[in-house]
């Protein structure tokens, strides 16, 4: 994927977000109140903050979508503030080009006012004014270069260029996702609010979107789940806590490390607070020096040398326990796969010819340009789904536990949560309540029915679920999908320690880079299989070189 570049599209200009006595309450809850900030230009803010802190909710007070209960926000004179919408229907009425094309919204009426005046069969000399006026301030918001730069934006997203004039109600709810995305970046923007903007964008689509917003130099809040991305782009950490809002030096590694550091700490009541103070500073010390080192560092990034060891504190979060043990060590044999194919509905080929043997310990991740490829391998190998060619064999002393995409069909029950999670293991109602318990459901929450739970709560039985397996092989499709963050730091952090094979799918950098040690894309020509980590294979010059060869044959 070729490399827009942002720092043409953008230019420099110094942009500003003040926010002041904020307050916001739903009903008798208040998740905030008294917030006074100033965002500033050239910083990109990741909003982080738990499940219901209100991360989207300051998003939508700033950009106005939301009438806060007390207080202001305010830009700087004649700014222009851009929002990734997601209303994905929105636009359904109008072509694709055009969709971009509003998100700059004074150059969109520019274009449609000096439309309606070319279109008259007569134009007075009032008209030849303002149709002058309009041609002069069109050259000025670079108008003439408007259609080209969001083709290009368009293109670096993913949507291909037979898309590009086709109405927006005839694309995938992905391809939508794409060109929402397009509409948020075009045009300039001082200041730039992204709410989940990874959602639904394969791995090569987020690198683009790091390297693009590395250099932009406006004023930035994104809210995201993915770690790695929030890492890559974010200069400062805006903290939802506590039921306050505060801004951290530093991305969400630095912010999560140094919390749990600080919650050690206050969990040693006898160490004394000189020390305390000197581990702090010591921490500060050794990741400002890794992150210099890190290949995401931007000269932005250099703040984090300005930390004050007072602004580091535990946080109120909590983290679902979990925790995959093997009631069996597994074999020597574990998984073969020989010529294995599958071919969509549509007749397209998802993979063909795919040849591999699943070694002890091995944690293997699987990729593809197309999702249902790996989906499609998983039902296989789990006997969901027949192969259209091939065959495969798992060892004798494999047991697995299975993590689908889609979980829908578990969850069409009135069971309550802990009836649901009897079926699936051995044990009494004391027990699957302690499992419940471990996945932070409350002593009220057990007796709700399960279908009514939210996608991140049903996600949480379906990992309770797995765990009653012991199983010594984990089969996880895309895994993080609908977590919190907290859920995916621990659901990370766990299958890390896992002794275990686990075969897994993920749109998570992070994730995959600290899991995986062996991966395998999957192409309708065949596979690429690698023993290395995520971060090598991507930026490996010789295997972008073979991906290339494999999917255009």
């Amino acid at each position: 994927m070729s490399t827009f570049a942002a720092e043409k599209y953008f230019k420099v200009k110094k942009s500003m977000i003040t926010v002041t006595n904020l307050a916001i309450q739903f009903g008798k809850k208040t998740l905030y109140k008294d917030v006074n900030l100033k965002f500033t230009s050239g910083n990109i803010y990741g909003v982080i903050g738990a499940n219901g802190a209100g991360k989207s909710t300051l998003l939508r007070a700033i950009s106005g979508d939301l009438e806060p209960n007390k207080g202001t926000v305010e830009l700087g004179a004649g700014e222009r503030l851009s929002v990734l919408e997601q209303d994905h229907f929105k636009y359904d009425d109008f072509p694709v080009m055009d969709t971009v094309l509003m998100g700059h919204q004074p150059l969109w009426e520019n274009m449609k006012e000096r439309e309606a005046l070319y279109s008259k069969d007569e134009m007075t000399e009032e008209d030849g004014n303002r149709a002058a006026e309009l041609e002069e301030q069109f050259a000025e918001m670079n108008g003439w270069e408007a259609e080209s730069n969001a083709a290009q934006l368009l293109q670096n997203l993913g949507v291909k260029e037979t898309e590009h004039n086709k109405m927006m109600h005839s694309l995938s709810n992905n391809e939508k996702v794409r060109v929402m995305l397009a509409k948020a970046l075009f045009g300039n923007p001082d200041n730039l609010l992204l709410d989940e903007p990874t959602n639904d964008l394969d791995l090569d689509t987020v690198q683009w979107l790091e390297e693009y917003l590395s250099n932009v130099e406006q004023t930035v809040l994104v809210v995201s789940h993915d770690r790695h991305f929030l890492d890559a782009v974010s200069t400062q950490t805006v903290d939802i806590d506590f039921g306050k809002v505060t801004v951290f030096s530093g991305n969400y590694s630095f912010w999560y490390e140094s919390s749990q550091l600080a919650l050690r700490q206050a969990q040693n009541q006898r160490q004394k607070a000189e020390e305390k103070r000197k581990e702090l500073e010591e921490f500060i010390r050794r990741f400002s020096a890794n992150v210099a080192k890190s290949k995401q560092t931007t000269s932005r990034k250099k703040m984090i040398e300005k930390l004050n060891v007072e602004e580091i504190r535990p946080s109120s979060r909590k983290y679902p326990g979990i925790i995959f043990q093997m009631e069996r060590e597994p074999g020597t044999q574990i998984l073969e796969v020989e010529g294995l194919k599958a071919v969509d509905t549509d007749g397209s080929v998802l993979f063909d010819n795919v040849n591999f043997t699943i070694e002890k310990g091995q944690k293997t991740v699987f990729l593809s340009h197309n999702p249902k490829a790996m989906t499609a391998l998983f039902e296989i190998i789990n006997g969901n789904r027949k192969a259209d060619a091939g065959e495969y064999k798992w060892g004798v002393t494999i047991t697995t536990a299975y993590l689908p995409l889609d979980n829908t069909d578990f969850f069409n029950s009135d069971l309550n949560l802990v009836d649901w999670l009897l079926q699936f293991g051995k044990g009494n109602e004391v027990m699957m309540k302690s499992f419940l318990g471990r996945m932070l459901f409350k002593d009220e929450d057990v007796q709700k029915k399960v279908n009514v739970l939210s996608g991140g709560e049903k996600m949480r039985c379906m990992i309770a679920r797995m765990q009653l397996k012991n199983a010594n092989c984990l089969i996880l499709d895309t895994p993080t999908n609908h977590l919190d963050l907290e859920s995916i730091q621990a659901f990370n952090n766990n299958l890390m320690q896992y002794k275990g094979n686990i075969l897994f799918a993920s749109h998570d950098h992070e994730f995959i880079n600290t899991v995986a040690n062996r991966i395998i894309e999957l192409t309708p020509n065949g596979t690429i299989d690698k023993l290395m980590t995520y971060d090598d294979y991507i930026y490996d010059e010789s295997i972008k070189k073979q991906k290339a060869g494999m999917y255009n044959q």
